[in-house]
C-alpha cells in the first residue's frame, strides 16, 4: 500500500468516525429508546471512539439536568444510616441546651400524662371534652418522646449517628401521631360546636361510640399518612455524605439529601399533609364562626364569658401548632434545610407538648376545680 493510499484510508475513517459522532449526538435517551435497532446497527459499524462518545453524551444528558447542578450517582449510595449534625458543635453550649431540652421533656410528660389520670379518676370530667383532651395529652407525650430522648442522647454523644431503619421508624411514628393530633384538634372544635350550639342534642350526638369512632378515625387518618410518605420515601437515593443538618429525622432535611428526583414524594407530603391540615383547618374555622355567632346571642356576660374561656385554650393550642407545622411542611424542600426551621421544629416537637397541659389547666375551671378536689381529698 502506497504512502497516498495509506493517508486516504486515514482520512477516510476520520470522516466516518466524525459522521457517526455527529449522528449520535443528535439522539437523545429517548430517541434511543425508541429506534434501538438503528442505533445497534450503527453501533456495529462504529469505532470503539464513537461509542465511548456515544457513551459519555447519553450519561451528560441523563444526569445533568442544568449548568448549575450535576447529579452524579457516584454520589449516590446504599443507605446504612444517617449522621445527624445537630444543633451545636460547641461542647458546653450542647450541655446548657440538654439541661433546658431535658427539663422541658419531663414538664411534658409529667404535665400530660397527670392530666390524662386526672381526666380517668374525675368523675366531673368524664365528658366527651375531656376525652379527647386526654387523648390530646397522650398524642403530646408520644410526639415528645419520639424526638426528645434521641436528641438529649444526642447532645452529650460525640457521634450523633442513627440507623437507616432507625430513622425511618422515628419518620414513621412522628407522621402518625403529628397527623393524629391535626385529627383530634379538629374533633375538639367539632365538639364545642355540638356544646354551644346544639346544647340539647349534645350528649345524643357525641355519644361515647361517636367519640371512640372519631378518635379510631383520627389515628387511621394518621397511619394512611404515614404509609404514603414512608413507602416513597424509602424508594429515593440519598447523597453522599449522609448527614442531616438537624435532631431528628424530620422529612424536608431528607428530601434536601435525596439524589434522585423526590417529585413524588414532595407530592404525597403536600397532598396528603395539605389534606390533612386543611380539612382540620376547614373543621375548626366553620366550627368556631359558628360558635362565635352563637356566643354573640347569649344576653348575659357571664354565660358569654364561659364560653369564651371554654373555647379560649383551644384556640391557642389551635393557633400554635398549626401555625409551626404548615410553616415547616408546606413548603419547598429543595432549597436546603436552614437553622430556623431548626427552631421552628423545637417549638412543635418540645414546646407545645409542654405548654398544652399548663394552657388547658390555668384556662379551665373544670379541671382547676378536680385538681384542688383530689389534692384536698388526698390530705
Amino acid at each position: 500500500m502506497t504512502f497516498l493510499a495509506l493517508r486516504e484510508l486515514k482520512e477516510q475513517r476520520r470522516t466516518h468516525s466524525r459522521n457517526h459522532r455527529k449522528m449520535f449526538l443528535n439522539f437523545s435517551p429517548s430517541d434511543i429508546e425508541k429506534d434501538s435497532l438503528v442505533v445497534f446497527g450503527i453501533l456495529f459499524f462504529a469505532s470503539e471512539e464513537t461509542v465511548m462518545v456515544l457513551e459519555n453524551h447519553l450519561l451528560t444528558n441523563r444526569y445533568i439536568k442544568n449548568d448549575s447542578q450535576l447529579v452524579s450517582m457516584e454520589n449516590a449510595s446504599i443507605v446504612t444510616g444517617f449522621i445527624l449534625l445537630g444543633m451545636t458543635d460547641n461542647p458546653w453550649f450542647a450541655v446548657l441546651i440538654f439541661g433546658v431540652f431535658f427539663i422541658v421533656y419531663i414538664i411534658t410528660v409529667l404535665g400530660n400524662l397527670g392530666l390524662v389520670v386526672l381526666i380517668g379518676i374525675s368523675s366531673r370530667l368524664h365528658t366527651p371534652m375531656y376525652f379527647f383532651l386526654s387523648n390530646l395529652s397522650f398524642l403530646d407525650v408520644c410526639f415528645s418522646s419520639i424526638t426528645t430522648p434521641k436528641t438529649l442522647a444526642n447532645l452529650l454523644s460525640q457521634l450523633q449517628e442513627v440507623s437507616f431503619l432507625g430513622c425511618v421508624t422515628q419518620m414513621s411514628l412522628f407522621i402518625i401521631f403529628a397527623s393524629a393530633e391535626c385529627n383530634v384538634l379538629a374533633s375538639m372544635a367539632y365538639d364545642r360546636y355540638t356544646a354551644i350550639c346544639h346544647p340539647l342534642l349534645y350528649h345524643v350526638t357525641m355519644s361515647r361510640v361517636r367519640c371512640l369512632l372519631l378518635v379510631a378515625g383520627c389515628y387511621l387518618g394518621g397511619l394512611i399518612n404515614m404509609v404514603a410518605v414512608t413507602t416513597s420515601i424509602t424508594q429515593l437515593s440519598f447523597c453522599q455524605p449522609h448527614t442531616l443538618p438537624h435532631f431528628f429525622c424530620d422529612i424536608p432535611p431528607l428530601l434536601a439529601l435525596a439524589c434522585s428526583d423526590p417529585w413524588l414524594t414532595q407530592i404525597l407530603v403536600v397532598g396528603f399533609g395539605g389534606f390533612t391540615l386543611v380539612t382540620s383547618i376547614v373543621v375548626i374555622l366553620i366550627s368556631y364562626l359558628s360558635i362565635l355567632m352563637t356566643i354573640l346571642k347569649i344576653p348575659s356576660a357571664s354565660g358569654k364569658q364561659k364560653a369564651f374561656s371554654t373555647c379560649g385554650s383551644h384556640l391557642t393550642a389551635i393557633s400554635l401548632y398549626y401555625g409551626t407545622t404548615m410553616y415547616t411542611y408546606l413548603q419547598p424542600y429543595r432549597h436546603g434545610f436552614q437553622a430556623g426551621n431548626q427552631m421552628v421544629s423545637v417549638f412543635y416537637t418540645m414546646m407545645i407538648p409542654m405548654l398544652n397541659p399548663l394552657i388547658y389547666s390555668l384556662r379551665n375551671e373544670d379541671v382547676k376545680v378536680a385538681l384542688w378536689k383530689i389534692l384536698r381529698n388526698s390530705h
